[in-house]
């Protein structure tokens, strides 16, 4: 085997570790930010949270937290729902730099530059407000989520209503039993048989005994409130509920022909779901008898039953949203004039850290010590705190930077609503911005924007385009809007099919055609014509 020595050149990309973090920091939700801030804060004992006002470092941004002027606050608070906002000083931050926020070049490791002195980045980053998990204010400790925690349970409910009857010990031990086996939706999923020999196991004779004290069991929970608990199926549900109704109706001395639906409703549950949920009138007359108002008049019945008894009892935690930006109108408005808007940062969402002066400067003072490998691993413990204030900041002003463009080409929406929505790629704010199309969809995901017509995901403002007549395009999000308009405004005896709204939009211009009307639909949850004419 003949030896050698050969050159060759090759690209390849590293990514430092500040570029990784900074990357992912760039794509975590307002909620996983708050919690690794928390982490790190747990972590780095270089890391603290700013207790006082502190000039904020500088990263090349030539604005920085600058105080709003006093005609610009009073524009912003004209508004009811800037009212919210209207204390915060958070001014617009400019970046003219031409090094992105995710570049490498020139970056710096985690190992620092050798030194203890405290850096511009020592400082504190942040607004004056901690973040939270809602909007609420400080004498608003108790949340939504607080409330529906202290809501009694489906269990609960149905304990507190099995003490007033008068059972056999053995019978009262299998309703508590069949009471903690409903799930969430008050279903009994599992059947008599199963739930016995889970108990009795190879017993049989035993397994039969519990079978017959189950089955008294589940008669004597089918009587409990809420209607429809316990049961094995939709179709038992809705029976439960019907017979409690038609029980009350002939108990009340109700007329006949209202008694005749219910009963005409119960035997429209005993038929296939399927039939029920393709409103199959026909078949449902046949199969039922009964005239066709008459089953009309009981699908409709049936439709206004609750399928999931156990619902309300539910402990759901509620979710706030909490918006990354603000965009408020400013300057006054009237006729002929364009309205103007300015994009914020909200304050509650960002983290007010810096590094710990004391502990730095004692890291200082102990410089060239006897141990150098603590020396070092303190050393890197604070670079990575500096880092990690950077990052944060870059990544708000990254937010803001894709925001701002946001709003400039898509003034319509802010102005007159979804339906004057233009159309919109990541590629276009990419190319304006000088960033990747990789970093716009991390800055559009989970992160949403307060604006006068709701709370909307960064991502909502882009959307494709759909041709029109005059050889421009129409945003798909617009011809949504356009479609639940027609549907709104349809009448209920005659609802408007797919074809029919495709024809409505060419006369507007717009080239869409029935299956992509059909999808845009099915997108917004609209039931086709032939159910929504059923419903109605």
């Amino acid at each position: 085997m003949k030896q050698g020595l050969s050159l060759r050149v090759s690209q390849h990309l590293a990514l430092t570790p500040q570029l990784q973090q900074s990357i992912r920091l760039l794509q975590l939700s307002t909620l996983e930010l708050s919690q690794e801030v928390e982490q790190m804060l747990d972590e780095n004992p270089f890391l603290e949270r700013a207790q006082e006002s502190a000039e904020r470092e500088d990263f090349g941004l030539e604005q920085a937290d600058t105080p709003v002027s006093a005609g610009d606050r009073e524009s912003e608070s004209a508004p009811d729902f800037v009212a919210n906002y209207a204390d915060s000083t958070v001014a617009v931050s400019q970046n003219n730099d031409e090094t992105t926020p995710l570049s490498a070049d020139e970056g710096p490791s985690w190992d620092g530059d050798g030194t203890t002195e405290m850096q511009p980045d020592d400082g504190e980053w942040g607004t004056d407000a901690k973040a939270r998990a809602n909007n609420l204010g400080d004498g608003d400790e108790a949340d939504a989520t607080e409330l529906a925690r202290s809501r009694e349970s489906l269990q609960s409910h149905l304990h507190r209503q099995a003490l007033s009857l008068r059972l056999s010990e053995a019978d009262a031990g299998a309703l508590r039993f069949l009471i903690e086996s409903l799930n969430d939706d008050g279903y009994l999923e599992e059947s008599l048989q199963d739930l016995a020999h889970g108990l009795a196991g190879d017993d049989a004779e035993q397994a039969d005994d519990l079978v017959h004290h189950f089955t008294v069991a589940l008669g004597l929970l089918h009587s409990l409130e809420p209607a429809g608990v316990g049961a094995r199926d939709l179709g038992e549900c809705l029976r439960l509920q019907l017979r409690a109704r038609l029980d009350a109706t002939q108990a009340s001395g109700q007329p006949q022909e209202r008694q005749a639906v219910l009963a005409l409703a119960l035997r429209i549950c005993a038929q296939p779901m399927e039939l029920l949920a393709r409103r199959d009138v026909k078949t449902l007359v046949q199969r039922c008898g009964g005239t066709d108002a008459q089953t009309r008049e009981a699908i409709a019945l049936i439709a206004r039953l609750e399928p999931k008894p156990g619902r309300r009892f539910v402990d759901v935690e509620r979710n706030i949203v909490v918006p990354d930006v603000l965009v408020v109108p400013v300057g006054k408005t009237g006729a002929g004039l364009t309205p103007q808007f300015r994009v914020l940062l909200n304050p509650d969402v960002m983290p007010k850290l810096r590094v710990h002066d004391i502990y730095a400067s004692v890291l200082r003072n102990h410089r060239g010590g006897s141990d150098a490998a603590s020396y070092a691993g303190l050393q890197q413990r604070l670079q990575e705190a500096r880092w990690f204030i950077k990052n944060i900041q870059q990544r708000f002003d990254t937010i803001l930077r894709v925001s701002t463009a946001i709003v400039e080409r898509q003034k319509s929406f802010f102005t007159h609503g979804e339906l004057a929505m233009r159309p919109l790629v990541l590629r276009e704010i990419a190319d304006e911005l000088g960033l990747h199309e990789s970093t716009i969809s991390r800055v559009t995901t989970a992160k949403y924007m307060a604006t006068p017509f709701g709370t909307f995901e960064l991502k909502y403002f882009f959307g494709s385009g759909l041709g029109t007549e005059s050889g421009g395009n129409a945003s798909s999000t617009a011809v949504r809007a356009l479609i639940k308009q027609f549907i709104s405004a349809e009448s209920p005896k005659k609802p408007l099919s797919d074809n029919q709204i495709s024809d409505m939009l060419k006369e507007q211009g717009i080239e869409c055609a029935r299956r992509t009307v059909a999808k845009y639909r099915e997108g917004l949850k609209i039931a086709p014509a032939s159910l929504r004419k059923a419903l109605q």
